[in-house]
């Protein structure tokens, strides 16, 4: 079986994508933008901001924050326990 790895930059990006939740992205050069992702390759986003859409290249993307939470992903699972320090080992 082929080794997959999973891309969670495209995850991510296609979550907001799909459940069409707003996003603010923070580019490198201090801006903001508000929007919502409507597609996105491995180079740039395609930003939807108040009916205008806009190509934002990816190198100049700091960081991508949706404006609420996302269904079911990157939450912390229920049954995975907390690493044990090793002050708690050694009591």
């Amino acid at each position: 079986m082929p080794n997959k790895s999973i891309n969670l930059q495209d995850v991510f990006l296609n979550q907001v994508r799909k459940e069409n939740v707003g996003v603010v992205i923070h580019l490198t050069n201090g801006f903001q933008l508000r929007g919502n992702v409507k597609g996105f390759d491995n180079f740039t986003v395609i930003l939807d901001a108040g009916g205008k859409q806009m190509m934002v290249y990816k190198h100049a993307i700091s960081t991508i924050s949706p404006m609420q939470p996302l269904k079911n992903s990157f939450q912390d699972n229920k049954d995975t326990k907390r690493p044990v320090s090793t002050e708690e080992t050694n009591m």
